[in-house]
C-alpha cells in the first residue's frame, strides 16, 4: 500500500519510495477533535486510549508525556505503560500503552489506538514537518485521533477527507480586562514574557510585591519545570512567570494571564504574535467550567503592549484565520550518499497544501559537516550515511546555534566511528556535569549538556551498557534540576511574604502566629521576627514592603504571646532567676524589662516598666510591676541596709537637727562625708552616742559608715544617687582597697597618685597617731618621732601616697641632716612631727586624739592632768628654727 499523498513529478524517487499503511486502508477510523484550549481534548484522548487494548499518544513536550504517563499508570498499572521520549525511556516488557513525544513515537501498526496532540504544530517552522508526517501516517489499527486547534480543520479536510471532524466548545469563557500594573495583578495569575531576562525581572518584582513566583521556561529541564509548576499548583506561590512555553498544554489553575509583551524573536526575526498564538497562551486562564481573563501588563518597559480590538474579538470568540499550509520534509530519505540524503531532505513538497520549512538545526548541521572534507571522507556506504544522519539529528539542547552544535556532533561522530561509545567514556562525561553548585545560568547550561548525554545514552546502538548510562544521566539531571529549582526558589520566592499574603490578605488578624523555642515568632513555620524579652523586632531579612504587614500581624497576636511570657517572668522573679540589675536597668534573660527612675527619697526610687510591656493589660502590668518591685527590694535590702538606718534618722524628731543634718549628708554622700562638712561641733554628747549606735564612725579626716563602704553597697547607692543628679561613681564589682587616684570612686580618699578606701585611710592615720603617742613617752625627746610604714605597705600604699595621706592628717616629714664632710655611717631615719590641720576649733582637737571608731585616745604625757594648766606650745619663726636644730 502506498501513501495517499501523491508524489510530485521530480527526479528524486524518495517520495515515491514509501510503503506505509495509512487511512482507512489500515482498518481504523480517523477522528479530528478540534477546538480552543480548555475543551477537554486531551482528557478525551486519555479515555479513548484506556478503552482500547493498546495504543499510543504523541505529545509536543516531554513534560506533557510524563504528566499523562503518570495518569495512565494510575489506571492501568506501571507494568503496562511505557514512557518514550528522546531523553527518557521507561519500557516495561509487554507494555501496551505508550506515552511519547512526537519525535519518539514508534512506527507500530499493531497498536489499536493512536493519537496526535497539538496537531496544529504541523505549521510550526522548527518542528512542523515532524507533526505533518505523524498527521499523515501515524495510524491506529482501530482508531486514530488528531487533537488540535480549530484552525487545522481546512487542512484536515484536504489531507484526510475521510476523517470525522468533531468540534468541541470551550468549557469556560475568556474575557479581556485591559492593562494592569504588576502590583495589581490578582492572585492565581500567569505573567507571560518572551525572554529569560524579562522573566527574571518580572519574577523579581513579584517577589517584592507579592512574595514571589514560580518560573517556567523552555530552557528548564522537565524536572525543574515540574517542581516550579507544583509549587504554583500547591498554592505556595500565587503567581507564575513563564515564556510562551506555558501555552503548550500545561494544565494549570490560572485565572488570569497577563502579557508582558506581544512580540517575540522566533529564531529568524522579531515579530508580533499571531492571534492564534495569543489565544493559545491566553487560553491557559480558566480551567474546566471556571472562567478566565487575559490582558496586558502596564509599565512593563519598552512601551506598554496593547491588544487591538480585532485581536481581542478573535481571542474571546475563538475565531482565527485557518491554516492554509503545513510544513513538510521527506521523512524517508535515501541514504546512498550524503549528497542524495541532502537532496531528498531539501526536496519540494508533493502537494500545494504542504510547504518547505526553514532549514532545521539537524539539516543545517548535516550540510555544514558534509562540506568538511575531513568529516565527509569518514562517511562511506549507505549504512554509514544513515548512522551519520542519526548523529546529526541529535537535538540542540543547549541552543547555541548550528556552528557550535556542529562541532559537538563532529566529535561525537568521530567517537562513534569505532562502533560504540565505551561505558567509561560516557560515565566520565556524565560525571563531569554532576556538580549542583553554581548560579541559575550555570545550572541551566549543565542541565542542557546532561540532556544531550541522556539522549545519547538512550541509543543501544551507540552506547555499551546503555541502560546503566541512561540511569546515571537521569540521576545527574535530577540532582541538577533539584539544585536549579532551589536557586529559582531562593531568588524569586520570599516564603515569609507569600505565607503572610496567602493567610492574611488584608486582615493580619487571620495569621496563625506562634512562638518558637528560640524566641522566633512564626507564621506557618516561617519566621516574621523575634521576641527578645518583651520586645518584638521584625526579621532583619524582611524587605521594607513586608514590614507593615509583619508589624500588623505581630501587633494583633503579641499580647497573647506576651501574657505567656509574663508567667515565665513572674516565676523567675519569685525564684530570683534570670533577673539582673545593670545600673538602673532591670534585665530579664539579658534584656531590659524595667528601669529605676527618681522617687521621693534617694534610696526609694520608683520602677517603670519597659514600653514593650505596654501591650499587656492593666492588671497584667500591675502584677508584673509588683513582682519586679519585690525582686528589686530583695536584691537591694542587704547592700543598702546600713544607709537605710541612717536615712531613717533624717526623719526622726528625737535625733535632733544636727544629727539629722549629718545623716542626710551621709546618705547623699554614699556613707562618707569629710570632717569639715560634718560639723561635729554641733553634735551634743547624746547625739554622738546615737551616731555610734547608727554605725557612724568619726575619723581624723572623714566621718563615715563602714558597713556602707562595701562595693555592692556603693554600687546600689550610686545608681540611686545618679537618678537625683548627684555626682556618684560606683567602684568596680571586685574593687581593690587601693586604686589609682584617677579611678577613685565614691568612698575612697585620694592620697597622691593613689586612692584608698576611707576606712583603710583611717587605719593608717590611727597607726601614725599611735606611733606619735608612743614617741612622746618618758624617753621622748622633743616632738619628732618615727612612723613605721609597714601597715601602708601591706595594703599596697606606696611611699608617695603614704606621705600625702599623712600630710592631710597634719603630719610633716623632717628630712635627715646630711653627714658632715669626712663622716661615714648609716643614713639617719626620717622623722615626723605633727601639727593640727588648719581646720580650727574642735576639728583640730579631734584630729589629735580621734580613733577610727570615734572614741577618744587615752591621755598622753603631753596632755596636762585634770586641774593643771595647759602647756603652752611655742609658735613662730624662732620656734620653727629650734625644731630644725633639734631643740625641744
Amino acid at each position: 500500500m502506498v501513501s495517499r499523498v501523491p508524489a510530485p513529478a521530480r527526479v528524486s524517487p524518495s517520495a515515491t519510495g514509501r510503503s506505509r499503511p495509512v487511512g482507512k486502508g489500515a482498518g481504523g477510523a480517523i477522528k479530528a477533535v478540534l477546538g480552543p484550549t480548555n475543551t477537554g481534548k486531551t482528557h478525551l484522548a486519555i479515555e479513548r486510549l484506556c478503552a482500547h487494548s493498546s495504543g499510543a499518544i504523541g505529545f509536543p513536550l516531554r513534560l506533557l508525556a510524563r504528566e499523562v504517563y503518570e495518569r495512565v499508570c494510575a489506571i492501568k498499572g506501571p507494568g503496562q505503560v511505557a514512557l518514550i521520549t528522546g531523553e527518557e525511556r521507561i519500557e516495561p516488557k509487554g507494555a501496551r500503552w505508550l506515552l511519547c513525544t512526537v519525535e519518539a513515537m514508534p512506527a507500530r501498526p499493531d497498536l489499536a489506538f493512536v493519537a496526535l496532540d497539538e496537531a496544529q504544530l504541523a505549521a510550526d517552522p522548527e518542528r512542523g514537518h515532524i507533526f505533518t508526517d505523524r498527521l499523515l501516517h501515524a495510524r491506529g489499527r482501530e482508531e486514530t485521533m488528531l487533537l488540535g486547534s480549530a484552525t487545522l480543520e481546512p487542512m484536515v479536510r484536504v489531507l484526510e477527507p475521510e476523517a470525522e471532524i468533531i468540534t468541541r466548545p470551550r468549557f469556560s469563557t475568556l474575557s479581556h480586562v485591559g492593562a494592569k500594573k504588576l502590583s495589581r495583578i490578582p492572585p492565581r495569575s500567569a505573567i507571560v514574557a518572551f525572554s529569560a531576562e524579562q522573566v527574571y525581572v518580572m519574577a523579581e518584582m513579584l517577589r517584592r510585591f507579592r512574595g514571589g513566583a514560580a518560573v517556567v521556561m523552555g530552557a528548564l529541564s522537565p524536572q525543574t519545570r515540574n517542581a516550579q509548576v507544583a509549587m504554583y499548583q500547591s498554592g505556595e506561590v500565587d503567581y507564575l512567570v513563564a515564556t510562551d512555553a506555558v501555552g503548550m498544554g500545561l494544565n494549570l489553575d490560572v485565572e488570569h494571564v497577563a502579557f508582558a509583551g506581544l512580540s517575540k524573536y522566533d529564531g529568524h526575526r522579531h515579530r508580533r504574535l499571531t492571534t492564534a498564538e495569543m489565544a493559545q497562551i491566553a487560553g491557559r486562564a480558566g480551567r474546566h467550567h471556571k472562567d478566565g481573563t487575559f490582558g496586558t501588563l502596564a509599565g512593563a518597559g519598552g512601551g506598554d503592549p496593547e491588544f487591538t480590538d480585532e485581536e481581542v474579538y478573535a481571542i474571546e470568540e475563538h475565531r482565527f484565520p485557518p491554516l492554509t499550509r503545513l510544513f513538510w520534509r521527506e521523512a524517508e530519505p535515501r541514504f546512498d550518499t550524503l549528497a542524495t540524503l541532502i537532496a531528498d531532505l531539501e526536496s519540494p513538497p508533493p502537494r500545494a497544501e504542504l510547504a518547505t520549512p526553514p532549514e532545521a538545526i539537524d539539516l543545517a548541521v548535516l550540510r555544514r559537516l558534509a562540506e568538511d572534507p575531513d568529516v565527509a571522507a569518514t562517511v562511506r556506504g549507505s549504512r554509514s550515511v544513515q548512522r551519520f544522519w542519526q548523529v546529526c539529528s541529535l537535538p540542540d539542547f543547549r541552543h547555541q546555534g548550528s556552528e557550535v552544535h556542529a562541532r559537538f556532533v563532529a566529535r561525537l561522530w568521530q567517537d562513534l566511528r569505532g562502533g560504540y561509545l565505551g561505558a567509561d567514556y560516557v560515565a566520565q562525561a556524565i560525571a563531569q556535569l554532576d556538580n549542583p553548585a553554581g548560579d541559575i545560568d550555570t545550572l541551566q547550561g549543565r542541565i542542557a549538556a546532561i540532556r544531550a548525554w541522556s539522549y545519547i545514552a538512550q541509543r543501544p546502538d551507540w552506547v555499551l551498557a546503555h541502560d546503566e548510562m541512561a540511569a546515571r544521566a537521569r540521576a545527574v539531571e535530577t540532582r541538577l534540576s533539584d539544585a536549579l529549582h532551589g536557586r529559582l526558589t531562593e531568588r524569586f520566592v520570599n516564603r515569609r511574604t507569600t505565607v503572610l499574603m496567602r493567610k492574611a490578605g488584608a486582615d493580619a488578624a487571620l495569621l496563625p502566629v506562634r512562638l518558637g523555642e528560640d524566641g522566633a515568632v512564626l507564621v506557618d513555620e516561617e519566621p516574621i521576627g523575634h521576641l527578645r524579652g518583651f520586645r518584638f523586632s521584625v526579621d532583619p531579612l524582611a524587605r521594607a514592603s513586608d514590614r507593615k504587614l509583619l508589624l500588623a500581624a505581630a501587633e494583633r497576636h503579641l499580647p497573647g504571646l506576651l501574657s505567656a511570657r509574663l508567667g515565665e517572668l513572674a516565676a523567675d522573679a519569685q525564684a530570683l532567676r534570670n533577673l539582673d540589675m545593670q545600673g538602673a536597668d532591670l534585665l530579664w534573660q539579658g534584656l531590659p524589662v524595667a528601669r529605676l527612675v527618681k522617687g521621693k527619697g534617694l534610696l526609694s526610687p520608683r520602677l517603670r516598666l519597659d514600653p514593650a510591656l505596654e501591650r499587656l493589660s492593666a492588671p497584667e502590668r500591675e502584677g508584673a510591676l509588683a513582682a519586679l518591685e519585690a525582686f528589686v527590694a530583695a536584691q537591694s535590702e542587704r547592700p543598702l541596709r546600713p544607709l537605710r538606718r541612717i536615712e531613717a534618722a533624717t526623719t526622726d524628731p528625737e535625733a535632733g537637727a544636727s544629727l539629722r543634718a549629718l545623716a542626710l549628708r551621709l546618705v547623699e554622700g554614699g556613707g562618707v562625708v569629710s570632717r569639715e562638712e560634718a560639723r561635729l561641733d554641733d553634735l551634743s554628747p547624746a547625739q554622738r552616742a546615737q551616731a555610734r549606735k547608727l554605725g557612724i564612725a568619726v575619723g581624723a579626716l572623714d566621718v563615715f559608715v563602714p558597713a556602707a563602704l562595701r562595693p555592692a553597697s556603693l554600687a546600689a547607692w550610686a545608681v540611686r544617687a545618679s537618678l537625683h543628679g548627684l555626682p556618684a561613681k560606683a567602684p568596680p564589682a571586685h574593687a581593690r582597697p587601693i586604686l589609682p587616684a584617677r579611678e577613685a570612686p565614691t568612698g575612697y580618699r585620694r592620697a597622691g597618685p593613689q586612692a584608698l578606701r576611707v576606712d583603710l585611710a583611717e587605719r593608717v592615720i590611727h597607726a601614725a597617731f599611735a606611733e606619735r603617742a608612743h614617741a612622746r613617752g618618758p624617753r621622748s625627746h622633743g616632738r619628732r618621732f618615727m612612723i613605721d610604714p609597714a601597715l601602708a605597705r601591706s595594703m599596697g600604699l606606696g611611699e608617695p601616697g603614704f606621705i600625702a595621706l599623712l600630710r592631710q592628717a597634719g603630719f610633716r616629714q623632717i628630712p635627715p641632716r646630711p653627714l658632715a664632710g669626712g663622716q661615714a655611717g648609716p643614713p639617719a631615719p626620717i622623722l615626723w612631727d605633727w601639727r593640727p590641720p588648719a581646720h580650727g576649733g574642735g576639728e583640730a582637737r579631734a584630729a589629735q586624739g580621734a580613733k577610727p571608731d570615734g572614741k577618744p585616745e587615752g591621755r598622753s604625757r603631753s596632755q596636762p592632768a585634770k586641774g593643771q594648766p595647759a602647756k603652752v606650745v611655742p609658735h613662730g619663726a624662732f620656734a620653727g628654727l629650734a625644731a630644725l636644730m633639734g631643740g625641744g
